[in-house]
């Protein structure tokens, strides 16, 4: 596929995961992409794997001076593709339980690094007249998650922030879009089932099994299927203040 050629793509979180799964959807529709993260090592080794028309930039999303030396050193470059990934799952815990800097940090990466990249690459797309921004939430931002509370509170304000700015920018010709993919096979996940098994006294495999049980197709996407999903909201021009999900029917 070469549809996205010639034009480049910021990917944030995009050092492992999601991140890297999106950024070699991208390169392989034509793209060129800079991964973007605050680990330069994992970003190499993305940018290692998917070769020439790839670049990685070192960032701290939640950090304004941080973002704004990505913006600066891309100042040569026309990025006519935003994918704010970058997010952390946060504690898995009762909302007494869970201590304000635990819930300051999920929110100042969630929500303030997407505000923060949005404010630094939105001016040159709305002057070109064309772009699209893609935020990455979660249908857990939807439907009740116990013990996840900074979590789901988080992707809700995501979902908000992008319905309210297409609003703002899509007379420019800038598509804003959220993608809500439901669990996502992988690390994370993982982590978070063996938390709440922890939590409930219940088997990791019991936790994984209740929680697909939520789904229509019985499990979790993949990171390849996000990935994907992601290259066809491109591909919808019509497209914006739209929130899509994905969760192999956890929300339906």
């Amino acid at each position: 596929m070469t549809r996205l050629t010639g034009r480049t793509a910021v990917v944030t979180g995009g050092g492992s995961g999601l991140g890297a799964a999106i950024a070699g959807a991208l390169v392989a529709a034509g793209a060129e992409v800079v991964v973007v993260g605050r680990e330069q090592a994992k970003l190499q080794a993305v940018v290692e794997r998917l070769g020439a028309r790839t670049r990685w930039l070192t960032c701290d999303v939640t950090d304004a001076a941080s973002v704004d030396a990505v913006r600066a050193a891309l100042d040569d470059t026309e990025v006519s593709i935003l994918v704010n990934n970058a997010g952390i799952p946060g504690p898995v815990a009762a909302l007494t339980d869970i201590e304000v800097h635990d819930w300051d940090e999920v929110f100042a990466v969630n929500v303030r690094g997407t505000y923060l990249l949005c404010k630094a690459f939105l001016p040159g797309m709305t002057a070109r007249g064309a772009g699209d921004v893609i935020n990455i939430a979660s249908v857990s931002g939807k439907r009740p998650l116990a013990h996840r509370t900074p979590y789901t509170a988080s992707k809700m304000a995501v979902i908000g922030l992008t319905s309210t700015l297409a609003f703002e920018v899509g007379p420019a010709g800038v598509n804003v879009n959220t993608l809500s993919p439901g669990p996502v096979s992988g690390p994370r996940m993982e982590r978070n089932f063996r938390l709440e098994a922890e939590r409930s006294g219940t088997s990791v495999e019991d936790s994984e099994r209740a929680f697909v049980s939520r789904a229509a197709l019985g499990r979790m996407v993949t990171e390849d299927e996000v990935a994907q999903a992601v290259i066809a909201m491109l591909g919808m021009p019509g497209l914006c203040g739209a929130d899509i999900d994905l969760s192999g029917g956890m929300v339906a």
